[in-house]
């Protein structure tokens, strides 16, 4: 038996702690109690000029992107910024943009090793494959929505979720730098799964119930071989104070039709009860991320959407994606 296989049957029918108040701190947003001021984080000249700084220093001494480390650099102003950020994250509502990395006076490439270096003073940076690839692209490849195929290779609109919902070790923060915008779309949207909780609680106690008990959810192919291809998890689960979502509606039902098993009037109803919440447009605020712009995000307690977007044949939108956790090993499986 594998170590994931090991796992996946140590927890098949562990039970979790249920969140059974309503949550009414900072976290508990909706879109009239948030602004841009609560997310946006900007880059002062300083930090600007710590940047430059690093981008010159790795183009007269190169070093492979994955070997630099904040301790290599002077950057005083951006840990600062960088702070902020995760106090967002860990305390505040949970989405924060960076504004912004001067592309202009960046290479691709340097832009690429600023972000994976600002992104190890939130936490450190992990595995978001299975093969071990850490560095990311956010594109539409022009392949098919599928087994095996991530949405992130797509330009299909991508329903509110966690990203990794499967995993065995799901990421703790997202983050993403911006190197081209989409021409048309592209739109991202965040909520607050503690204000979805809340809501659940208020009108749909027994459906919200069901979401502490396993689903399948399909793995996506980012597996050992032989593995099964199927995960089984709760939606939530409540521990030291905080939800720690599993959230995509999607993949439960993809996983249910790889293990060739309808959804049980149960479960169904529960998604279904999750989708009608999650459809009130005053849970949810939105933004389009902007060229040079880095956006983080806590992955285990928001969720986020992105819509359809179109591209230009000469250019493409391109994101670049890492993840973080606080815990355990860079290896995907934590």
């Amino acid at each position: 038996m594998s170590t994931t296989e090991a796992y996946l049957d140590l927890h098949r029918d562990a039970p979790v702690a249920m969140l059974d108040h309503e949550i009414v701190d900072r976290r508990a947003w909706t879109r009239d109690t948030v602004t841009a001021v609560d997310w946006t984080v900007p880059l002062s000249g300083a930090a600007v000029a710590e940047v430059l700084a690093l981008a010159d220093t790795i183009a007269h001494r190169p070093l492979p992107v994955l070997m630099l480390s904040p301790d290599q650099f002077t950057l005083v102003a951006c840990r600062e910024a960088m702070a902020r950020v995760k106090a967002i994250l860990a305390d505040g509502i949970g989405v924060a943009l960076v504004d912004r990395l001067p592309l202009d006076r960046l290479t691709a490439e340097q832009a690429i090793a600023a972000s994976w270096v600002l992104g190890q003073l939130v936490a450190p940076p992990v595995a978001q494959k299975w093969d071990g690839t850490m560095i990311y692209d956010v594109t539409d490849t022009g392949r098919p929505f599928g087994y095996g195929v991530r949405g992130s290779w797509t330009n299909v609109e991508l329903s509110f979720h966690t990203d990794n919902a499967f995993a065995v070790a799901p990421p703790d923060y997202v983050g993403l730098l911006c190197l081209m915008p989409a021409r048309e779309g592209g739109i991202s949207r965040f909520c607050s799964l503690y204000t979805v909780h809340n809501e659940m609680l208020r009108r749909h106690p027994q459906e919200l119930a069901r979401l502490y008990r396993p689903f399948y959810y399909d793995r996506q192919a980012e597996h050992a071989p032989g593995d099964p291809k199927v995960a089984w998890a709760p939606c939530f689960a409540y521990e030291a104070g905080r939800l720690r979502a599993r959230f995509s509606p999607a993949l439960v039902r993809k996983g249910y039709a790889l293990m060739e098993t309808p959804l049980d009037a149960e479960a169904a109803g529960a998604i279904e009860a999750l989708a009608e919440v999650m459809a009130d447009t005053r849970l949810w605020m939105e933004f389009t991320i902007e060229r040079g712009q880095l956006q983080y995000l806590n992955n285990r307690e928001f969720a986020h959407y992105r819509s359809e977007f179109k591209d230009d044949e000469t250019r493409k939108r391109h994101l670049v994606r890492l993840w973080f956790r606080e815990r355990g090993r860079r290896f995907y499986d934590g």
